[in-house]
């Protein structure tokens, strides 16, 4: 398949540490691609250290390159909503900061649409007690990371799932989401 499909679309998502938010989306049929990278700040083409630095006003990202035929955009939020916190306004899990805070960067006004109905339906479903903070904004400038961030969980497995136990990430989702939606 060519990432250059007209009928492919994009999404943006911040959900904390990049490096977690690629394996649940990736391998998915209708999944084109998964990148991480560096959305909604000011500076162009930062690098992870700039970011980390948290005066570019950046967030960790993904962009997912999506079939909407295959995979529609409202089940690709509803994956994301099971991979956060989406009740913490400074961070996710142990990683704090704006560069850590949750966003969807909607790409055209359906996405929007959709966004803001999912959030509702979250708040609405009683699940987390805490109001859903996960902020919708529009796409905005979207940067890779350098290349050893991505795919970082296959690159670097035994660190990854380290990372990823030790942030208390896999234990939220368990407890929000069940055992399945964990992994």
């Amino acid at each position: 398949m060519s990432e250059t499909n007209n009928n492919y679309q994009k999404a943006t998502f911040a959900g904390g540490c990049f490096w977690c938010m690629v394996q649940p989306f990736e391998e998915m049929p209708g999944i084109i691609s998964v990148v991480s990278g560096y959305t909604g700040g000011t500076t162009v083409n930062p690098t992870y250290k700039e970011v980390c630095s948290e005066t570019t006003g950046h967030y960790e990202a993904v962009q997912i390159t999506f079939d909407p035929e295959l995979f529609p955009y409202t089940k690709l939020l509803e994956l994301y909503w099971q991979q956060i916190d989406p009740t913490d306004p400074g961070g996710q899990f142990h990683d704090r900061g704006q560069s850590y805070k949750t966003a969807i960067f909607y790409h055209n006004e359906e996405q929007h649409k959709q966004a803001e109905a999912s959030k509702k339906d979250l708040q609405d479903s009683g699940k987390f007690n805490a109001p859903i903070v996960t902020e919708i904004k529009p796409a905005s400038p979207f940067y890779a990371a350098e290349e050893y961030h991505q795919g970082y969980h296959r690159k670097n497995p035994t660190h990854y799932q380290s990372y990823r136990r030790g942030s208390g990430r896999g234990a939220f989702i368990e407890k929000h989401w069940g055992e399945e939606a964990a992994h």
